[in-house]
Parts: C-alpha cells; structure tokens; sequence
C-alpha cells in the first residue's frame, strides 16, 4: 500500500525516473526549472492567463482557466520540454524498437516522439474536482499496454491538498480498462512552484479542487508517439517564424520531422528540410 506519491530532486539520475515511472506511473521532481525560468513563464503567460475566460465546458473546469499554444507565446518553455528528466525518460519509455516484414526483409522501426499539447491552467478557488480520467484515452488506447504518452504538469505556483493540486492513482496504468477509477485511490501531487509532475498517460489522474482563498497555476506538456495525431495543432498554434527561432530538437519535436517507418512527410521527404529553405531564403 502506498503512501503517497515517490518524490526525487533535479539532481536524479534518468535510470531512476523511469524505473519510478515504469512502475508507479508518475513521480514529481522537485527543484524542475530555475527561478530565471519560472519568473520568465510568470511574465510570458500570467498576464494573459488571468485575461482568459473561464472554460465553458463542466470538465474543463467552469472556474478554470486554461491558455494554449504556449511556444508562441514564449520562449521559456524550452528548457522545459528539453529538460533531461522529462526528454530523456519519455524517449526512453516510448521509442521502443519494433519491426515489420517488408516482402522478405525483416525491418527493426524506432518511432519517433512528438509535442502534442501545452496549456497554462489556473484552478480558482470554488473549482471542483475534475473527473478521474487517462491522456491516452484520447487515442482510443487499450490497457495495460506500451506507453504511447508522457506528460508533465509544472507548477507554476505551489501544489497543496487545498488549493487544487493535481490528484493522481500510482500504478493505475497496470489496469485493465474494466476497473473503474475512485478518487479515493488518488494522493495529492503536493509540491512547491517550480517542481514537476510527470505521468504516464495511462494513469488515471485529474484536477483537484481548489477549497482555498487564492488560484492554483500551472502549465502542462505532453509527449505522445511520432505516428499519432497531436492533440494540439502545432503548426496553426507556432507561427512558422516562431518555430524557426527555436533550436532544431524542438523544432522537430513540434512535428517537423519524419516518424519511421514514414509518417509525416512532404513530398516523400523529412519535412525539417521546408525549414531549413526559409532559413534559407531570410534575408
């Protein structure tokens, strides 16, 4: 029986979050991101947080606001997305060597990873708690069954029981899709602003309820396998001149790359090359 949610610094090794995360299906990191980049998303994206309407829809959360295509509104979200413990682990779980038969030839595959969401959030208080649900629901996934999702939930404020803190059901993404979710399974993500939540996306979670007086923020980024849709339109949310300003790893990771054995292509070729010619072509 377990007490809580398994805790590690920044200073972990990759090997012990993903053995947490292969077995458990979450953990928080404590220490995740600088005061630098934190007061940089503070400045990047509070302002036109606080200025969003709350969410029309009861599971979104009717006094929850929530701000989306993030890398076009600010450049501190690289770090995060790059950071070893959440980029290293989510290749490691998810690019796992498959292999096909292509006429007599037997053919070993590695997929690709992607970004597929980022929303800033605000729980204010009076919210409820969200229903228990998995990511990876979203692409019909049946379980138990390989990870094709990791996502993370950065608190941009500190995470308490009161105030709407993520809750979460360690080892959940071992069931089958019969048993359903309690929240009296779950355990609080507690934690101060600037650790990190990261979880498998078939682990049931949701947002907790916010019984406190001041709002609860964060900011939440996915990674789903190359061949299958984002569930954020990255190329409508990043102007193409945005993109061409970040680094070519997340470049890529946005959806200009080519997921084997062929997914994604233009013209039969990597669609990183479309980038390289605007370059190409600026003055």
């Amino acid at each position: 029986m377990m007490s809580g949610l398994s805790r590690v610094n920044a200073s972990a090794a990759v090997d012990e979050v993903v053995d947490i995360l292969e077995d458990e299906g979450s953990v928080i990191i404590e220490g995740f991101v600088d005061e630098t980049t934190l007061a940089g998303l503070w400045g990047d994206l509070g302002p036109s947080l606080s200025a969003t309407a709350y969410s029309e829809k009861g599971y979104d959360g009717h006094r929850t606001r929530r701000l989306s295509s993030l890398f076009a509104r600010t450049k501190h979200l690289v770090p995060v997305v790059t950071h070893p413990l959440y980029l290293q682990p989510a290749r490691r779980i998810m690019q796992k060597p498959s292999h096909m038969w292509v006429g007599k030839s037997r053919i070993e595959v590695t997929p690709s990873i992607q970004l597929s969401a980022t929303q800033a959030i605000q729980i204010d208080p009076g919210q409820g708690k969200q229903p228990l649900h998995r990511d990876d629901s979203l692409h019909l996934r049946r379980h138990p069954g390989p990870t094709s999702r990791v996502q993370l939930m950065l608190a941009m404020s500190e995470f308490t029981a009161e105030n709407g803190a993520t809750l979460v059901i360690p080892r959940s993404h071992h069931w089958d899709d019969e048993r359903p979710p309690r929240y009296s399974e779950a355990f609080s993500s507690a934690m101060p602003a600037g650790s990190v939540l990261i979880w498998l996306g078939g682990v049931y979670h949701c947002g907790g309820a916010n019984t406190s007086d001041k709002p609860r923020t964060s900011l939440t980024v996915s990674f789903d396998l190359g061949n299958l849709r984002q569930e954020e339109n990255q190329f409508l949310a990043v102007p193409r001149e945005t993109v061409l300003q970040l680094p070519e790893e997340v470049r890529r990771l946005l959806g200009y790359d080519l997921c084997p054995p062929g997914v994604g292509w233009n013209e039969m070729q990597d669609p990183y090359l479309l980038l390289e010619e605007d370059e190409n072509l600026a003055p």
